[in-house]
């Protein structure tokens, strides 16, 4: 398993910030510096604390893995539910988003394309069918590009900081439509920022992703 796959699935309490692999402003002019610095340090950090919070006081879910309790936060006790549903999953999905973006422009490889084009019709349809799973998220959650059980790739939304994983998908590709993942620079232009998101995509992690359904 890829180290970075392996730091997205398999750590554990106290959870820490990873540190990015390429400078905030790197993703400019698609996602502007001032936007990264704060969704990284800030609410990045604040789902960090809460998580550590709430785990501090149920050290029998200490040495589960960040994978596991966010894809089994509904049996977890009353009180530590909602903590893994909504600080746990908004943990697991930056450290899955910080990976997946890239500063270098790429393109999905010919096994990839291959693969979305089976299960989408085209390159472009998969695009249009992803563009508005992210546009239509009512409010604050996220767009997902996903493996089910069968190996076929589906595309679905989920709400706030909820993971796929929850309902038994691996996700390949995830979108933050959350305001303050793109509010600074393109105000209430969700779309806009959908569109950015193209050109900063780290296919080949991607691919990496699917290679370990």
């Amino acid at each position: 398993m890829n180290s970075w796959i392996t730091a997205i699935f398999t750590t554990t309490y106290p959870f820490t910030l990873p540190v990015l692999e390429y400078p905030y402003s790197s993703l400019e002019p698609h996602i502007d510096t001032a936007t990264m610095t704060i969704h990284h340090q800030k609410h990045h950090q604040a789902y960090i604390n809460n998580l550590n919070a709430g785990l501090e006081k149920h050290p029998e879910f200490q040495a589960k893995t960040l994978k596991w309790l966010v894809a089994n936060w509904q049996s977890l006790p009353d009180s530590l539910k909602n903590i893994v549903r909504n600080h746990g999953g908004g943990h697991l999905n930056h450290i899955f988003f910080w990976q997946i973006l890239s500063p270098n422009a790429q393109k999905p490889s010919q096994d990839l394309q291959k693969k979305i084009m089976k299960d989408f019709g085209s390159l472009e349809n998969f695009k249009a069918l992803f563009n508005k799973a992210a546009v239509s998220v009512f409010g604050s959650g996220w767009a997902w590009l996903c493996v089910d059980n069968a190996g076929k790739l589906i595309i679905t939304a989920t709400a706030n900081q909820e993971n796929p994983l929850t309902d038994g998908l691996f996700p390949i590709l995830g979108l933050d439509v959350w305001e303050h993942a793109y509010y600074l620079k393109y105000q209430n232009v969700r779309a806009a920022y959908i569109d950015a998101f193209w050109n900063i995509i780290a296919w080949d992690r991607v691919e990496d992703l699917l290679k370990q359904h």
